[in-house]
């Protein structure tokens, strides 16, 4: 594996920072404390390619790989780990569920869309009674009139309430458990789909997180997406792509944790010196980097086996959970180094700090991460 950036990654990496710089950390504040949706940096994100990233040209996507995927999502995280997460959720999720196990007919129909940015894409999976346990969904879809009838409610929904479309997992099959489950690709405007209460987050809150709920939402049979009993394999799947988005998404939030950090120790002045100049600030900032950057190699190698085609299971874990957790001691750490300013909002350390804790529960906890990788080296 080369771990040298090619020129054409470098400049994506520029260009999605500049683009961060420019358009997103203005307004981060604003839009945390209002919790509103970033409409206006999701539009020039879109013009550069970001929503349909991993989409090939032929769908009008930017065909481009998971190296360059994490290196934009990392730029983002670094100024907004909300606005990275929307972008996440819509391209590692939903979007890329409908390619990768999508007719062509469903990614001639949705691809270009999600692709361009015209819709925005949520993938619903946890339910109030079923999160780790994902297998044990209580959604029900049922074939009447040719099609299929949904009825349930699912929660946790990223980008839930602005999605124009939605893949959402549901039971088919009972008896057959894990293997009894199916996915539907259902869009805003089908008569008994309808978001419910919109959560109030401690953190990443310009990123929506809302129920679906599903009364007697009726699907033509064409809504059915890969094949009937298949949709929890397929979400397995999908799942490897999204711990890698996660774990890029948590490498960027500790890297723009780490700078704070670091500026303000340059500048702040304690007992004649300025923070930097003591050893306890080093020796801080020096863990952080290192941390940060063992995160983001591990993070690199799962994004390089996904595009060479190798199973990236283990590796996308392993990332997840190192990544998350280097975010939670990074953005921690940034608050310590600030003092009392770090806990106070003039700062960007407590957002940091709030925002860094979704990346050890959402797409699989630290906990599920530690049995996926117990699983996968037991098996050598």
């Amino acid at each position: 594996m080369d771990l040298g950036l090619t020129a054409e990654q470098q400049q994506l990496r520029q260009s999605v920072r500049e683009l961060s710089e420019r358009e997103i950390r203005p307004q981060v504040m604003r839009w945390d404390e209002a919790q509103s949706w970033p409409a206006e940096a999701l539009a020039p994100l879109a013009a550069m390619g970001c929503m349909g990233m991993l989409v090939p040209a032929e769908y009008d996507g930017a065909g481009l790989g998971y190296i360059e995927y994490t290196l934009a999502l990392e730029e983002l995280a670094r100024v907004d780990p909300s606005v990275a997460l929307i972008v996440e959720a819509h391209n590692s999720l939903c979007t890329n569920h409908i390619l990768v196990a999508g007719n062509e007919a469903q990614k001639r129909r949705y691809l270009p869309r999600l692709a361009s940015g015209e819709w925005i894409g949520s993938w619903s999976l946890t339910e109030p009674g079923a999160g780790s346990d994902a297998g044990g969904a209580r959604t029900r879809a049922e074939r009447r009139d040719g099609g299929w009838v949904l009825q349930g409610a699912k929660t946790f929904t990223t980008n839930g309430a602005h999605a124009q479309v939605c893949v959402v997992m549901a039971v088919t099959q009972p008896e057959r458990g894990k293997h009894g489950i199916s996915a539907f690709i259902v869009e805003r405007g089908t008569p008994g789909f309808s978001n419910g209460r919109k959560e109030n987050k401690l953190g990443m809150r310009a990123s929506d997180t809302s129920e679906m709920l599903f009364d007697n939402c009726r699907l033509p049979a064409e809504a059915l997406l890969g094949k009937e009993g298949e949709g929890f394999v397929d979400a397995l799947r999908i799942l490897d792509g999204g711990r890698i988005g996660i774990a890029a998404l948590a490498v960027g939030l500790a890297q723009g944790a780490y700078e704070t950090a670091r500026n303000y120790a340059r500048q702040r002045k304690q007992f004649g010196k300025t923070l930097a100049e003591f050893q306890a600030i080093q020796w801080k900032l020096a863990d952080m980097a290192t941390e940060i950057e063992a995160a983001r190699l591990l993070t690199w190698r799962a994004a390089w086996q996904m595009d060479s085609g190798v199973t990236a299971t283990l590796a996308a874990a392993m990332a997840k959970l190192k990544a998350g957790e280097v975010a939670v001691h990074a953005a921690g750490e940034c608050v310590q180094i600030h003092g009392g300013y770090g806990f106070v909002k003039d700062y960007p350390a407590e957002k940091y700090y709030r925002d860094a804790r979704l990346c050890t529960i959402g797409e699989g906890t630290s906990e599920i991460q530690r049995i996926l990788i117990a699983r996968e080296v037991l098996k050598q």
